[in-house]
């Protein structure tokens, strides 16, 4: 005979409630899906300016829409607004590139050979009788490499404009739901909390974790990889450089990845610079991206990140460019943050084993 409690096991009832439940989870995962980045960053704005929109809220007691509204105001002249027109001459810049390299006006053979040029006669000697003199191979396959490097860079900003009608209804409908996460974020943090099936202190822990990410990754890295970017454009510019924003961009995209960084981008350029004959360009070049661009990590990060998220170097590396892979540019927050909560997650699991006997 069986002496276990009937409620013991969970009823036909509360089965067919639970499929029920994940299969409209699921169907309104998928209606969302194709806006799924304007939800994403609607939200990670949402947290990221919660101290302000509580301040203002202060300031305004009881006028929840009227505080919301001025928050997200604020948004859009601070973050929105900037980036709509760096965008715009990413955009003309990409398209420029684009149309040089495709008519040949931007020949990297050409800088190659201007480069071997210049070289010493040793060198160039030595570079003949390994074959990768003015003829070789090597020489070959770097122009082929630059060149659709740089053709890919180009059409992506072009393909940005292409994609505009997306984009501005994305924009939108981002900052249609922003306006509600910033008036009523606080009471749906809460009621999510308490349908969550885990213990309390797990569920603050997890959240804790989940909105120091987000507000260290970008508010930090992202913030960070912006003025690198800014920084590497503005001395191209300063420089007479071809294409100085889509460039900065390119240096902002790479700054995001450990162990890479905009070096890989103003580096070899100060090096052409020098080896052309364009001495002071070079060292300027060179002392900017040192001193000035290199440095803005060391000093911008640990102000704006802190220490609470610091993951090892290889961990941000394979999520970035995992969530890159998968979701594409909002991978750079996306990939980090699920890379983080993982590693909350096991550490709780870790810390709750240890603490058991």
């Amino acid at each position: 005979m069986n002496n276990r409690p009937s409620d013991s096991y969970p009823s036909l009832e509360d089965k067919a409630f639970l499929v029920l439940l994940v299969a409209v989870s699921v169907a309104f995962g998928w209606v969302l899906q194709p806006y799924y980045s304007a939800l994403f960053w609607a939200a990670a704005l949402a947290i990221l300016f919660a101290p302000l929109q509580s301040r203002v809220l202060l300031a305004m007691p009881g006028r929840r829409n009227t505080a919301a509204l001025t928050c997200l105001m604020c948004i859009v002249a601070l973050v929105l607004l900037p980036l709509i027109w760096i965008t715009g001459m990413l955009v003309k810049e990409g398209a420029q590139v684009y149309q040089k390299l495709q008519s040949g006006e931007i020949n990297f053979s050409v800088y190659l050979q201007k480069i071997y040029a210049a070289l010493p006669d040793t060198v160039t000697s030595l570079l003949d009788r390994f074959g990768l003199g003015s003829s070789g191979l090597l020489q070959e396959r770097l122009t082929a490499a630059l060149t659709s490097g740089s053709q890919f860079f180009a059409s992506q900003a072009v393909g940005i404009g292409q994609d505009a009608f997306n984009l501005v209804v994305g924009f939108f409908i981002m900052l249609y739901v922003l306006f509600f996460f910033l008036r009523d974020g606080a009471g749906l943090v809460d009621r999510i909390r308490r349908v969550i099936p885990l213990k309390e202190d797990v569920k603050q822990d997890l959240g804790r974790q989940f909105a120091t990410v987000i507000t260290a990754t970008v508010k930090g890295n992202i913030a960070v990889a912006m003025v690198q970017g800014a920084l590497g454009g503005l001395i191209f510019w300063a420089l007479d450089i071809n294409a100085p924003v889509l460039w900065g961009v390119v240096m902002a995209f790479l700054s995001l990845l450990p162990a890479v960084g905009a070096a890989v981008v103003w580096l070899p350029v100060a090096v052409y610079l020098l080896i052309v004959g364009q001495v002071i360009s070079g060292l300027v070049l060179i002392a900017f991206g040192v001193l000035v661009i290199g440095l803005v990590d060391n000093v911008l990060r640990p102000i704006l990140v802190g220490k609470d998220t610091k993951m090892p170097d290889y961990v941000v590396l394979l999520s970035t460019l995992g969530g890159i892979s998968l979701f594409g540019l909002d991978g750079f927050v996306i990939g980090p943050v699920i890379a983080a909560m993982f590693m909350a997650a096991w550490g709780l699991l870790a810390g709750s084993r240890k603490a058991s006997p």
